[in-house]
């Protein structure tokens, strides 16, 4: 167990890819042709002008799928791109609500995702994780993005502590560059056991 330069007050999880579990990857692999790795594709994902402006609130779901289809060169119908979307988280990862309530109660517990109207309240709702965080910083509500600094400097004000004190769980690298930029602590973990592991190699759960 390695001990952290920083005592920690906030733990800041992502939710696709660490808390939920996302079938959209391959999919949109498939309709490219896999022209990109995983990691090329999410690269694309992040920056996407068309993914910015619905996971920020600036558009509709329809404008969103006709100008990423394009922009992406997806090959399939807008209409088809959004019935598919829609569906892309499937569920939480076995062992969430668990891992979550081992966090000592002296440890805030919080959100920072990016995410849209067609999945956020299915991921709040229908997979319980509203009722698990005490924050939640969500991309197209506050008009905040990851990897933008924003994101993170919204968190850090929003509760009042030091960007030290925080310690962020997400599966894309670019997003935990961008914390560790800021002056967060975290790591990159892919699904609920990685997510685990480095909350025990932290010294943040037993």
């Amino acid at each position: 167990m390695s001990k952290l330069a920083n005592p920690v007050r906030v733990v800041l999880f992502d939710v696709g890819g660490v808390l939920v579990q996302l079938s959209g990857v391959s999919t949109v692999l498939g309709w490219v042709e896999d022209r990109w790795t995983p990691a090329e594709l999410w690269g694309r994902w992040l920056h996407s002008p068309a993914v910015r402006a619905f996971e920020t609130g600036r558009c509709d779901a329809d404008t969103f799928a006709s100008e990423l289809v394009a922009e992406l060169e997806l090959g399939v119908a807008p209409e088809l791109f959004l019935e598919s979307f829609a569906g892309w988280p499937t569920g939480l990862y076995p062992g969430v609500h668990e891992l979550v309530a081992r966090i000592p109660s002296d440890v805030t517990r919080a959100l920072l995702s990016n995410s849209n109207s067609l999945h956020w309240s299915r991921v709040e709702d229908e997979f319980g994780l509203r009722a698990l965080f005490e924050h939640r910083f969500v991309s197209h509500l506050t008009g905040r993005i990851k990897p933008d600094r924003d994101a993170f400097e919204h968190v850090v004000e929003s509760l009042g502590c030091d960007a030290a004190s925080v310690f962020f769980l997400d599966d894309n690298l670019m997003n935990v560059e961008a914390a560790h930029a800021v002056g967060m602590q975290g790591a990159v973990v892919r699904g609920i056991d990685e997510a685990e592991q480095a909350l025990l190699k932290a010294g943040l759960i037993r």
